[in-house]
């Protein structure tokens, strides 16, 4: 009898290190041999004492920031020793990213900074990518806000439109860094229940960098750093995880 093989990790890191030079004699390792694999709709949360290595992993993971040494396959692909045009086509092909500010452009609408990867991909806007921005920004509870500016927008509401903008290239990959972390509770527990229900009705992956234990126990995989190395790597339990409500369906 035959039996399939399992499908690739979406993210495969083998033996991956991170040095800077500091002016030092001696260079400064950040990161001590990580692998890690990610498979297609986790939902993980990356978490970590500040300098643990967190902020420098998850700019690896998005081809912003290039290792010192290992191997990191990304949708089956190696992507060590690519050109800069390469890895800019593949994080807009591959990845999304959500950040604690968000980043958004004060002039122009929600409607249009949505659109802003589709735009930066294609030097152009296609009208279907018009119409999944829209279609975005209606499921993120935004469908009477596109044509205001992030100025007019609470910062739940900016984040939310930030959220839109990362699924508009519809990546199998987001990473958000403290996604909540710049957000009051209330916004906070909104905009975690929102990323929930995408990766529930998407299947898209999320990595999830936080320092709140109530959103990493609302997590599916919990994957600690210390010190520049993988302290722990486990499914989480998720007893009390209705301790943050979610956030109703807009």
């Amino acid at each position: 009898m035959n039996v399939p093989s399992p499908a690739p990790a979406l993210v495969a890191l083998d033996g991956v290190r991170k040095s800077y030079n500091l002016g030092r004699p001696s260079e400064a390792e950040v990161l001590h041999g990580i692998d890690l694999r990610i498979g297609r709709g986790e939902f993980i949360a990356l978490v970590g004492p500040s300098g643990s290595g967190k902020s420098t992993l998850l700019n690896i993971l998005g081809l912003l920031e290039a290792m010192t040494s290992g191997s990191y396959r990304l949708d089956g692909e190696a992507v060590q020793g690519l050109g800069d045009a390469a890895l800019t086509l593949r994080r807009r092909r591959t990845l999304g990213f959500v950040f604690q500010f968000h980043h958004l452009l004060p002039a122009f609408s929600a409607l249009e900074n949505v659109t802003l990867p589709a735009l930066m991909a294609e030097g152009r806007i296609r009208a279907a990518q018009r119409e999944r921005a829209r279609d975005l920004l209606a499921a993120v509870g935004l469908a009477r806000a596109m044509d205001k500016r992030p100025g007019e927008l609470s910062g739940g509401m900016q984040q939310r439109v930030a959220i839109a903008r990362a699924l508009v290239m519809d990546p199998p990959l987001v990473l958000a860094d403290e996604p909540t972390g710049n957000l009051d509770t209330a916004s906070s527990a909104e905009v975690f229940a929102l990323l929930r229900r995408i990766h529930a009705e998407r299947g898209t992956a999320f990595v999830v960098v936080t320092h709140d234990p109530r959103l990493a126990a609302r997590c599916d995989r919990l994957v600690e750093l210390v010190d520049g190395r993988i302290a722990r790597d486990e499914a989480v339990v998720q007893a009390g995880a209705q301790s943050m409500p979610d956030a109703p369906p807009p």
